[in-house]
């Protein structure tokens, strides 16, 4: 019994590490991406495409996996699916690297920190899930913050949902599909490397050659943190990983602020406070649900 509790507790170490570790990287992606400001974000978005999907293919042929990943990907309605999710997470990509690069780090952490309502909130909607009092009251305080910044600052925070709503629409699509994250991944870049290289083709790169190697490390940069989420979640509870995504958020609010002097205004600080407190209010009403199950 002994030996089996080690192992379990070996286990969530070493998920927790992988896991911090993909949200650690994720939180650092406004400097990375800050570096490539010289460059369309466009362009960043097709090398992020090409690269990974060169990289992931590499990593599947060393590691032997095209038969799992073919027979995952056979299953009839995978391929559909996953050119659906592709849009998805392009589309997010593409907003936050604008985000970035524009000088919205702020806006877009307020996205990651929504992002996990809104997922919720998805689920409502197209899975029938139900949602307890605590936690109708934490999406409703989400959207006073949001609204506030509407009506206080004149303005919809476009980005912040943007990125919100693409990344909880990739997660529904991935949701209903038994492929990993491996093999899913490699699917959807698969799928948008033709078009990414014939953009790349098309177009007449003003890039500085400085900028070259960051390009190529950009499939690295994206699937590396990929991995190590999904083996983290394999070793960890769902409330222990919901806790460790506002690792992500925070550190690229933290960024914005202190190493990009982003403004940060009243209006932004009550709004981000209501999405703070509910977000505190829908983790603490999900451990309270998880101890009872």
């Amino acid at each position: 019994m002994d030996e089996a509790v080690r192992a379990r507790s070996r286990s969530g170490v070493v998920g927790v590490a992988f896991a911090a570790g993909a949200y650690l990287v994720w939180g650092l992606f406004p400097v990375y991406f800050r570096l490539l400001r010289g460059v369309p974000a466009p362009e960043i978005l097709a090398h992020r495409i090409v690269w990974s999907a060169a990289f992931l293919v590499l990593l599947v042929t060393v590691l032997r996996r095209w038969g799992e990943a073919l027979r995952q990907l056979r299953v009839p309605g995978t391929i559909p699916s996953l050119a659906a999710s592709a849009v998805f997470i392009s589309a997010n990509w593409l907003t936050y690297i604008w985000a970035v690069n524009s000088g919205h780090v702020l806006e877009a952490s307020l996205g990651y920190f929504v992002n996990p309502l809104v997922t919720v909130l998805l689920g409502v909607i197209f899975l029938h899930e139900s949602l307890t009092r605590r936690q109708v009251l934490a999406v409703a305080l989400a959207a006073g913050g949001v609204l506030w910044l509407v009506v206080r600052g004149g303005h919809v925070p476009w980005v912040a949902l943007g990125l919100a709503l693409s990344f909880a629409l990739y997660g529904l699509v991935r949701k209903r599909l038994r492929v990993d994250s491996t093999s899913g991944l490699l699917a959807e870049t698969c799928l948008l490397a033709p078009l990414a290289l014939l953009y790349l083709v098309t177009i007449r790169s003003e890039s500085h050659l400085g900028t070259a190697p960051l390009l190529a490390t950009s499939g690295v940069v994206t699937a590396v943190p990929l991995l190590w989420f999904a083996a983290g979640v394999q070793r960890l509870r769902l409330s222990t990983v919901g806790l460790l995504q506002y690792l992500n958020p925070t550190m690229q609010f933290a960024i914005a602020i202190f190493l990009f002097h982003e403004p940060f205004g009243g209006d932004h600080a009550v709004a981000f406070a209501c999405i703070w407190a509910s977000l505190a209010i829908y983790t603490w009403e999900a451990l309270r649900l998880q101890r009872r199950a």
